[in-house]
């Protein structure tokens, strides 16, 4: 995978758009199991962490902890930021969907990860959130997990694992 961070403009591969500037979230229980998600709006397996647009004005702080809310329904004080990655992780969307999504106008999808530790019960998850992303969710070990995630996302969650790992 090619390190997008140094060209956020996206024009390296030829697509002059940008990526979307996002958090992605590696939530993770006391066993060092992180959490997987079946996107509702997918038939086949689709699993991925939680993750979403930083909103203007929002760090990547607080748009980890709004999109917990938002797809886990995990409240601030259930969880705890334990590490931030050292760098943006970018993918680019599979052919088509780039043109489908937000209006066409970003090729893919730069990430910064947050490593969050469950502090409090499986119980406190509730993906019956307002706006449901989740049909199904469980727990796995990392490397279990990087072999349920849709391939054109894995290498970033491979990088992802690697530099979170010695943390789970």
């Amino acid at each position: 995978m090619t390190d997008r961070a140094a060209d956020p403009s996206g024009d390296a591969d030829g697509d002059p758009r940008p990526y979307r500037p996002c958090v992605g979230v590696m939530l993770a229980n006391a066993r060092g199991e992180v959490f997987l998600g079946q996107r509702a709006d997918r038939t086949e397996a689709a699993w991925q962490m939680p993750q979403g647009g930083i909103d203007a004005g929002e760090s990547p702080e607080e748009a980890a902890l709004r999109e917990l809310r938002e797809e886990t329904g995990l409240a601030p004080d259930k969880v705890r930021i334990e590490a931030v990655s050292a760098r943006p992780h970018a993918y680019d969307f599979p052919p088509g969907v780039a043109d489908a999504r937000w209006g066409g106008r970003f090729r893919g999808q730069e990430q910064t990860w947050l490593l969050v530790r469950l502090t409090g019960a499986d119980a406190d998850i509730d993906i019956a959130t307002d706006h449901p992303e989740f049909s199904a969710w469980r727990w796995a070990m990392p490397d279990e997990a990087l072999e349920a995630i849709v391939p054109f996302k894995r290498p970033v969650y491979e990088e992802v694992v690697r530099e979170f790992r010695s943390l789970l």
